[in-house]
């Protein structure tokens, strides 16, 4: 297939004036996702935890334009929140075409050290999180026949020490999105997930340093749903799977064995 004809087919639904509300936006992938969408000209609710946060990342966007930013503030474990959130953003900008289901939390301990704690906050963000966040926009996605992207791993498909709580949620998510497609696929709504690999973010606290250049970025991450947005609407692309090409730093020594990152296979 031709660049050209490439470029056509990546084109062919103009998103410019529609709108999305995209979870966990304050940082990471979810931040460079909203960023993407602005600059494409949609309007983005953007939504954390943290107002501060959100409130930079608003003033940053709605500089880039053309599309504007708005400012929904919630945790995705609050159904009755998630919902509010949903009402401003219609309030705002009229609908809701694109629900970016992207916050997400990670820890990795073995199971005989992972207390009830941890394993409810990753489980109720991670997966309880997404359907909140799908049951507060359905409606509205379905009177737009609008689209719905999770933002899963490659660990909904290999598991790994440690990650009892965390491939637990991914798995569940995975599955959850592929029912979920089926579901709304008669009303005109197509739903998709992605699946990272290693992924350059500070997620579970990670800081990200140069040495992280080998991997995917959020941005690269952030133009798979921008390209999916595009997307003709005959078309549904119901999973992606993204993997960095290489499966580690360039060695420039004797290389060192280790165990894999989680998901990066």
């Amino acid at each position: 297939m031709s660049e050209c004809i490439r470029l056509v087919i990546a084109s062919d639904m103009d998103v410019r004036g529609k709108t999305a509300l995209v979870t966990g936006a304050s940082k990471g992938i979810g931040l460079a996702t909203a960023r993407a969408l602005v600059e494409a000209g949609m309007n983005v609710a953007l939504n954390a935890r943290s107002e501060a946060e959100l409130r930079r990342a608003a003033q940053e966007l709605n500089e880039v334009g053309p599309g504007r930013a708005l400012v929904v503030e919630f945790d995705v474990r609050d159904l009755a929140a998630q919902r509010e959130g949903v009402k401003r953003t219609v309030a705002q900008f009229g609908g809701i075409d694109l629900l970016v289901a992207n916050a997400g939390v990670g820890a990795r301990r073995p199971v005989d050290e992972l207390d009830a704690e941890t394993w409810a906050r990753i489980i109720d963000t991670n997966l309880t999180g997404v359907f909140y966040s799908v049951s507060a926009a359905v409606d509205e996605l379905k009177r737009s026949h609008g689209m719905i992207v999770t933002i899963g791993s490659l660990a909904g498909t290999n598991f790994f020490a440690g990650g009892a709580a965390y491939n637990a949620s991914k798995f569940g998510l995975l599955g959850f999105t592929q029912a979920v497609m089926l579901d709304l696929r008669p009303h005109g709504v197509r739903v998709s997930t992605i699946m990272p690999g290693s992924v350059a973010t500070g997620f579970s606290d990670r800081d990200v340093s140069e040495a992280d250049g080998w991997k995917i970025q959020p941005q690269d991450v952030a133009q798979t749903v921008l390209y999916l947005a595009r997307m003709p609407a005959r078309t549904l692309p119901s999973k992606i799977e993204m993997r960095p090409a290489q499966t580690g730093p360039v060695q420039t020594g004797p290389v060192q064995t280790g165990p894999a990152q989680p998901g990066q296979s």
